[in-house]
């Protein structure tokens, strides 16, 4: 009788458990954590976003010479990449700091034409602490954070990447603090108040990343894209609360899913496939 009475309970446990919806099952499984792609045209720009939950480790490519971005994230089988540290376009060097698990690739030291070009000496020290993207993994958790290259790395956590660019662009910028323009001396490195195309990499208040390339419209070469003092306002309606320029202009590019989007446009409406020094890229999220 005891085997039969047991008998009965199984079959009856495996009815109900079959009598529970699939959805119910499914919703038991812990979510995998997806990218959003997003693409806004407006009137002076074409926006492309891509919102990064803060769990998905990123990694960085870093040409030997300079190369296309869909060059850089094919080479490593990204989902996702988009152009990040400035570089020399003449001597193909880096002219930001670059680290990758805790190692330095790229150190602007290195590189003569910056460390002995006589019209950026009075500047040297705020363009080798400019500000840096940096991924941490602390424990099982994974952090970023857009702080100056001198920055300590915090207790418990290790740094997984770190690349950099300037300037910030939120919480304030800091153009004139990081020396890309000077007003006292009329100088402008990087065209704070002219529309071009951007590229640019943000944080939401939960801690997820946020990419972002500001592509000009064809059909006005000259005056559409952002001015950086624009681009700052667009991230701050979009929520973020921190945000750092990435290389931009004619390096600005952007490719998702097998398909690459340039920035800048020239007098005839075509965009500019311009080689870079290095990229941020999203592997394929495995399911």
């Amino acid at each position: 009788m005891k085997n039969f009475a047991l008998g009965i309970c199984l079959a009856l446990l495996l009815v109900l458990l079959r009598s529970l919806p699939l959805s119910h099952a499914i919703a038991q499984q812990p979510a995998i954590p997806t990218p959003q792609y997003r693409v806004e045209s407006l009137p002076n720009a074409i926006v492309h976003t891509l919102t990064i939950p803060k769990s998905i480790p990123l990694t960085i490519a870093l040409s030997p010479t300079l190369d296309r971005l869909e060059t850089l994230a094919e080479s490593q089988g990204a989902l996702a990449a988009i152009n990040a540290g400035f570089f020399d376009p003449v001597n193909g060097r880096s002219t930001s700091f670059i680290s990758i698990e805790g190692e330095l690739v790229a150190d602007p030291r290195q590189n003569d034409r910056l460390m002995q070009n006589p019209d950026l000496a009075p500047y040297l020290e705020q363009i080798l602490d400019r500000s840096e993207f940096r991924q941490y993994q602390c424990g099982e958790e994974w952090q970023a954070a857009i702080v100056p290259h001198s920055a300590a790395i915090p207790a418990n956590c290790t740094l997984h990447l770190a690349i950099g660019a300037g300037p910030q662009l939120l919480p304030t910028l800091t153009a004139e603090a990081e020396a890309f323009v000077d007003e006292s001396a009329g100088r402008d490195a990087i065209g704070l108040r002219q529309p071009n195309a951007r590229s640019a990499i943000g944080l939401t208040a939960v801690g997820d990343i946020v990419w972002v390339m500001v592509a000009q419209r064809p059909d006005a070469p000259s005056t559409s894209g952002f001015s950086l003092i624009e681009l700052a306002d667009w991230l701050d309606r979009a929520g973020l609360v921190q945000a750092l320029n990435f290389d931009g202009g004619s390096s600005s590019s952007f490719y998702y899913q097998g398909e690459t989007f340039y920035g800048k446009v020239n007098g005839q409406g075509e965009r500019v496939e311009r080689s870079i020094k290095s990229a941020l890229l999203l592997q394929t999220i495995d399911r």
